[in-house]
């Protein structure tokens, strides 16, 4: 798979106009005209002002000044293109864009470096009081006193999201032979040997490092992750950064955990409301480092990210390829479309069933399928086991980037003898502690169903919320877990059992109307001897 994967739109767009409202590198503006787009630039305009000049602009680029709302969009009337100048497209509205048939590109490789230093300048600053050495200097002090710092050189740092910003500042701790830990659900054992770090779980992590670097993408599974529980449990002498995404610290507990002396110090580039507001705690607090969002701010970053943009533009307008897209829907064979998105839920759910990160995705399409072009059968099941693991969607356009980033091998496979039906969608998950396959068919090529789930048969409609368990077949089981989910008001909507023998190992599907509690999924596992036991939630 290669980072360079791009699908051809349908025409070009000759002498497209372009507004740059965000500040770009000059580099940036030469590429687009020798291009040969026309390209005006028009920063600082406000909502109602972008909107009075949107609507002759066939692109607009933007850094993260500029918010894209959906009324911008709307007066957008010639718009094809919106191009971030950089990775998050959190001010871009993608649902509007997406809806009103706009592409949204970004550059997700030329910040790479900068934010990497920019994190390892932010746990230097912490472990040296940097900024109140200053401060106090430039107050006409001499602060020795009560500025004592420590060194890095031999502790243990912990790493939050293993990506390529990640590994900078891992490269930089390994030179300044600090002992590296690592939480990331997705980084595999080879990955982890490679970088030569150790994997182990957030709490561990938090509880036994000196300095904490965030580098995860901001998800519901991330957001706050760093609360007042975890600060309390972090050593004394502990140091924490994030120049990552603002809302993975809870930045009330962080600047109570500060006032308190629970932690030593840290340092944010990144907030959840931005920019920061005036009356912020966060600003009151003295051992707490702040810099404005400075994690790209580099020459070079600003070079290379508009360089980027720009060529993806002129790719675009000139030559009809669409690279780096965060929004695109490519339109599917009516024939290969219901296998393609059901391959998606499967890959979901096998991701789900696996407690370590997804080292090959394995996907097989059998009987009457195989007589197609599949490959989006493959990619869509790349989106299923990818979905959980950036801030931004998973396109079939940057799936397979994704992928290698994170050092999943897709393999796929075809062939026109299947048993039982006419066609079939098979897709094993492998990690380091095992596989689990999960096949499904389209009942008159439109009605989805899993067939099989490892060694067991069954006949499961997709679920939004699914409870799967594995455990001996003996009488009186399925009154054990109904009786603990009616006392929890959990409602089963359909429930399917998977078995090859009598009284021998068994498997059950139960649909369920709401969402699982930890509670009672503990209480599920106490009460009946489950040998495996997941709690799954899809997109059908």
């Amino acid at each position: 798979m290669s980072t360079g994967t791009s699908i051809r739109r349908q025409a070009a767009t000759l002498g497209a106009r372009v507004l740059i409202a965000d500040a770009l590198n000059d580099r940036g503006v030469e590429i687009l005209r020798s291009g040969g787009l026309q390209v005006e630039t028009q920063t600082g305009l406000t909502e109602e002002q972008l909107c009075k000049v949107i609507g002759s602009y066939d692109g607009l680029i933007v850094r993260s000044a500029t918010n894209v709302t959906e009324k911008v969009l709307e007066a957008g009337k010639k718009l094809q293109l919106i191009g971030r100048a950089g990775v998050g497209v959190d001010n871009i509205d993608l649902k509007a864009a997406t809806r009103l048939g706009i592409v949204v590109q970004n550059t997700p490789f030329g910040n790479i470096t900068s934010a990497g230093e920019h994190a390892v300048a932010l746990l230097f600053a912490c472990a040296r009081n940097i900024s109140r050495a200053d401060a106090g200097m430039k107050a006409g002090q001499w602060p020795k006193k009560g500025l004592t710092g420590v060194e890095l050189t031999g502790k243990t740092l912990g790493v939050i999201g293993m990506g390529k910003v990640a590994a900078i500042v891992v490269r930089v701790a390994k030179a300044l032979e600090m002992n590296v830990l690592v939480f990331d659900p997705y980084l595999t054992d080879r990955k982890a040997e490679e970088l030569g770090v150790s994997k182990c779980d957030v709490d561990t992590l938090t509880t036994q490092a000196d300095f904490i670097t965030i580098h995860t993408p901001l998800t519901p599974e991330t957001k706050g992750l760093i609360n007042a529980q975890r600060l309390s449990k972090m050593k004394k002498t502990a140091r924490i950064v994030n120049a990552a995404r603002g809302g993975i610290i809870d930045e009330a507990a962080l600047a109570a955990a500060l006032q308190a002396g629970q932690i030593a110090s840290a340092g944010l580039d990144v907030f959840e409301a931005e920019p920061l507001p005036a009356d912020s705690p966060l600003r009151k607090v003295e051992k707490l480092v702040l810099t404005p969002h400075l994690g790209a701010s580099t020459e070079e970053a600003q070079e290379r990210v508009a360089e980027d943009i720009a060529k993806q533009f002129v790719e675009f307008f000139r030559d009809g390829v669409i690279r780096n897209a965060v929004n695109i829907s490519i339109t599917l064979d009516p024939r290969v479309a219901p296998f393609a998105r059901l391959a998606e839920v499967l890959a979901a759910m096998g991701t789900q069933m696996s407690s370590e990160p997804v080292k090959t995705l394995k996907v097989g399409c059998y009987g009457k399928l195989a007589q197609l072009d599949t490959k989006e059968v493959g990619l869509c099941a790349l989106k299923g086991v990818l979905g959980k693991t950036t801030s931004y969607p998973v396109t079939l356009v940057n799936a397979p980037s994704l992928a290698e980033a994170r050092g999943v091998e897709l393999i796929e496979h075809k062939s026109e003898k299947v048993a039982n039906y006419a066609s079939m969608v098979v897709v094993g998950v492998e990690t380091a502690g095992g596989e689990h396959t999960i096949a499904g068919t389209c009942f008159d090529n439109q009605q989805p169903r899993i067939v099989r789930i490892d060694d067991f048969d069954i006949d499961l409609k997709l679920p939004e919320r699914l409870l799967l368990m594995f455990y001996p077949d003996q009488p009186g089981m399925v009154g054990k877990f109904g009786t603990i989910l009616g006392e929890a008001d959990i409602n089963i909507a359909n429930m399917a059992v998977g078995r090859r023998q009598k009284r021998g190992q068994a498997v059950v599907a139960l649909t369920l109307d709401e969402p699982m509690p930890e509670a009672v999924i503990e209480r599920i596992k106490k009460a009946a001897r489950i040998d495996e036991l997941y709690y799954i939630e899809l997109k059908v």
